[in-house]
């Protein structure tokens, strides 16, 4: 592990843990397009539902049980009843019919008390371990992540740099081709831009220039009145 399971250990020291395979956003986790689901995982979250699943089970089934021993124990009074305290030889065949199903449901429903009582503790350690396998995963990813952010944070870094040097040099040429039509502009006039084959005017340059030194002094002075 990327980290010591006992530092998770630690970290889950008196938390409670939701059931993860219960938790929608546990499963955003590993549903992201990127993200292949680890082997482990998939096999915690299937243990772990098929935990769930008998236990919802069992509960259900218990209720129905219940439901029938006590219609089996009515239709026994019923009978009891009808006979009048002395029921005949078929009467007392189908109350000890019932009472034989009445003993089935008793057993059932005990062997069903006993794995119900031990589910949740099996389904607690299940989730547990899925909890220390998703911990390790997500530490995982977050120091992969960070390691990519500190590279792109450095490319960017590098990139703007760059772009300021850049820009420098695209001023310094643009000055340097006002400087140069300037002096033509002078012999040749306006001509100038067409005999040079110049693809943009150095006056609307130089009008843009010095709006926006302009600009950056009044950034700079925001207090400085205007004349």
């Amino acid at each position: 592990m990327a980290k010591s399971e006992d530092s998770f250990r630690q970290a889950l020291s008196g938390k409670k843990i939701p059931v993860l395979t219960l938790d929608n956003k546990w499963h955003q986790l590993f549903t992201q397009a990127e993200t292949e689901i680890p082997a482990d995982v998939r096999r915690g979250e299937e243990k772990l539902n098929d935990l769930l699943k008998r236990q919802g089970k069992l509960t259900t089934e218990s209720k129905e049980i219940r439901k029938l021993k006590k219609k089996l124990m009515e239709e026994i009074m019923e009978i009891a009843d009808a006979a009048g305290g002395n029921p005949d030889p078929k009467s007392e065949k189908k109350m000890e019919e019932k009472q034989r199903l009445i003993n089935e449901c008793n057993q059932k429903l005990e062997d069903y008390a006993d794995e119900l009582k031990f589910l949740p503790a099996e389904i607690d350690k299940v989730n547990y371990r899925l909890m220390l396998t998703t911990m390790d995963i997500c530490y995982r990813r977050i120091l992969e992540n960070t390691r990519d952010i500190d590279v792109i944070n450095d490319w960017v870094k590098n990139v703007r740099i760059e772009i300021k040097k850049n820009l420098v040099r695209k001023d310094e040429r643009e000055k340097s081709n006002f400087d140069l039509y300037s002096y033509m502009h002078d012999i040749f006039g306006a001509e100038v831009i067409e005999i040079f084959d110049m693809k943009y005017n150095p006056e609307e340059w130089k009008k843009a220039r010095e709006a926006k030194l302009a600009k950056k002094a009044a950034a700079g002075n925001p207090g400085a009145k205007k004349g």
